[in-house]
């Protein structure tokens, strides 16, 4: 499904309906451009699941973890990894395993390790500034 968002708060509330289809140990892979909003369609994805921390991008510390919702929230930020290898050392198994939702930016660096049921998100820019062409496979609506 293909939606248009023309601001961060429509992002995040695309990213807050999905929240609530989510099941324990959801992955949500994201793929797009550096700023085209990935961490803002995962803070919708935080208050959709009833988190209500601050999220911030793990850009240097690689995951941040929310707890306190309806399920636990793993964020994830791929951009420094080199490969899927580098993956499963930070421990990717034990997350998958804790019954929460992974979210995942820049999916695209550790594809092969993502099985093929993972909700898959695409954010790219549109014709304005603010607006964003968001792409969503592996759900059925939202």
């Amino acid at each position: 499904m293909e939606l248009l968002s023309h601001s961060p708060e429509e992002t995040e509330d695309i990213g807050a309906r999905l929240a609530e289809q989510l099941e324990p140990g959801a992955v949500v892979a994201f793929t797009g451009d550096l700023g085209a909003g990935k961490t803002a369609f995962t803070r919708g994805l935080a208050r959709g699941l009833g988190i209500p921390d601050r999220i911030t991008s793990p850009t240097f510390t690689i995951v941040n973890e929310y707890e306190g919702g309806r399920l636990p929230l793993f964020h994830f930020d791929m951009y420094r990894l080199g490969s899927a290898d580098e993956l499963f050392d930070i421990g990717w198994e034990d997350y998958l395993c804790r019954g929460g939702v992974c979210a995942v930016e820049w999916s695209e660096n550790i594809a092969d390790a993502l099985e093929e049921d993972a909700v898959r998100v695409d954010i790219r820019r549109g014709a304005s500034d603010q607006e964003r062409v968001i792409t969503i496979a592996g759900v059925s609506k939202l």
